[in-house]
């Protein structure tokens, strides 16, 4: 049964079209009795009018505002109205003289492509259709743009006349380096709501549709392998702790063989709102307003249930053969990692993320090695979710942390003073991927998180064993992060501190970075 929130945003947007095919139907009476409303500035225009009574040329538009609604689909992409002057704005940007602000689910020329989330089949699932090229604006059934946060430069490179606005994708020979699945997890609604399932194959599923409906469809899901190299791999070896067995540690250099999955967020939004005990309305409405009502559709099309949004993706790292990751026979050793740029990438020793990163790829060998599987798996969600201007462990966060004294006890009342709250991660969509991949249990789970490993026995995925991070890995200025979180509640199966402890925990100050 429908919310009170969606029959309002279903009469708002039914008002709204016939608003619109008033408006059009008015413009069309002004053509055809020809009361053009003419500016001025002529010479602006070589004493052009267009579109509908307006000149464009002195309106918003050249700078990329509609003036009026329309309920018209855009023309061919890449090209300017018929109408248009040589060397008027809209001949130089490449557009149309219309810009579609939003569209409706009555309005003429809406006819979204079948999408039945949760099918067991894919065809009878349907494609994602999400792109606003002018032979599919029509038929798509999903809200946002392919590409998550990378689609900012698509529209850059569209617009920068780097990219032909009418490039198709020649998908030849790249085809998933393995395969997977299906499994049922696929087929439920809700266990999957985060990601499409069925990402990794949608050019060669729906060949037809690409073809002869000329539909705008791409993959949200990749699937290749390549070998990995980390400095401290070569040491882990040296020291034993791995040892090269030419098949999933190739050499002395500690160099390993693994299966890499790439994901782009794609959200079933009932499913998404069901996960966080919310309604779909409240979800949409605040999805609006604070992306800078950058997706009316979230308001206008209550019929669109699925939506791409502009945030990073994720990144699986397999070690040994992926179909062991499905066998409940075969033990699993697992990874969630968060990003963490200052520490996995530049080394910063304020935290234990690239620590823990490490220790959790040998881990994961290890349980290839023995005949299990190794996963690691790479989450976009840099400074818990915060971002690096806010971050915990620099910048914002880092600056009142290192100009006071930097104590384990202050490390989340800092975080919360700037930021407002501990922890944007919302680990609540985090195990979809988990049951894409066919995961039914976790034998050693490599992380201390609390949430992380709440939001997956929540999902009705088992945990045997949580491993912590050992000592010896953890660097001297991150005692800070690591005792506020196990007083936090991490786990831990060492020495919980009190209030008083903690209190003494003090990571290095600015004097004593600057020496």
């Amino acid at each position: 049964m429908a919310s009170g929130t969606d029959n309002q945003t279903d009469r708002l947007a039914q008002l709204a079209s016939e608003l619109l095919t008033v408006s059009q139907r008015l413009d069309k009476l002004e053509k055809k009795s020809g009361a053009f409303a003419v500016a001025d500035n002529d010479k602006a225009t070589n004493g052009t009018v267009i579109g509908s009574g307006i000149d464009r040329a002195a309106t918003p538009l050249k700078s990329g505002f509609a003036s009026t609604p329309t309920t018209e689909l855009p023309a061919e992409a890449g090209t300017a109205s018929p109408l248009a002057a040589p060397g008027s704005p809209e001949v130089k940007s490449g557009f149309s003289s219309r810009v579609i602000l939003t569209t409706y689910p009555k309005q003429i020329g809406i006819k979204p492509l079948p999408l039945n989330w949760g099918a067991a089949d894919p065809v009878e699932r349907g494609p994602v259709v999400v792109s606003r090229s002018s032979s599919t604006i029509g038929r798509r059934n999903a809200i946002g743009a392919y590409g998550g946060s990378y689609s900012i430069y698509y529209a850059l490179a569209l617009a920068s006349k780097q990219l032909n606005p009418d490039h198709k994708p020649d998908f030849t020979n790249t085809e998933p380096a393995v395969n997977i699945g299906p499994f049922p997890q696929w087929g439920d609604a809700k266990k999957i709501v985060a990601m499409d399932p069925w990402g990794h194959l949608t050019p060669w599923i729906h060949k037809d549709i690409i073809d002869k409906e000329n539909v705008d469809l791409r993959p949200t899901i990749a699937v290749t392998k390549a070998h990995m190299k980390l400095p401290e791999l070569e040491e882990s070896v040296k020291s034993g702790r791995l040892v090269p067995d030419g098949k999933v540690c190739l050499n002395e250099l500690g160099e390993l063989a693994v299966t890499k999955f790439a994901v782009e967020p794609v959200w079933y939004l009932p499913g998404v709102a069901e996960r966080f005990g919310i309604d779909e309305g409240t979800l949409r409405r605040s999805l609006f307003e604070h992306t800078g009502g950058m997706y009316p559709e979230l308001i206008t099309r209550s019929d669109i249930k699925v939506f791409l949004p502009p945030i990073g993706g994720l990144t699986v790292y397999v070690f040994g053969d992926p179909a062991r990751m499905s066998d409940p026979s075969k033990r699993l050793a697992l990874r969630i990692h968060d990003e963490c740029n200052g520490s996995d990438v530049f080394g910063s020793d304020i935290c234990t993320c690239r620590p823990y990163l490490i220790f959790g790829i040998e881990e994961a060998v290890k349980e290839a090695q023995n005949g299990g599987s190794g996963v690691v798996i790479y989450f976009r969600k840099e400074g818990r979710a915060l971002g690096e201007v806010t971050k915990r462990k620099q910048y914002l966060v880092y600056n009142a942390r290192k100009r006071g004294e930097d104590r384990a006890s202050d490390y989340f009342k800092r975080t919360e003073n700037i930021a407002g709250v501990k922890d944007m991660r919302f680990q609540a969509l985090m195990p979809d991927i988990l049951h894409w991949l066919g995961i039914t249990k976790i034998d050693r789970m490599l992380s201390m998180s609390n949430m992380k490993h709440d939001a997956i026995v929540g999902q009705g995925i088992p945990i045997h064993e949580r491993v912590e991070l050992p000592e010896s890995w953890i660097p001297a200025d991150s005692r800070v992060e690591i005792d506020a979180k196990i007083t936090a509640g991490y786990f831990t199966t060492g020495h919980r501190m009190t209030e008083q402890e903690l209190a003494a925990v003090q990571g290095r100050i600015w004097e004593d970075i600057d020496h």
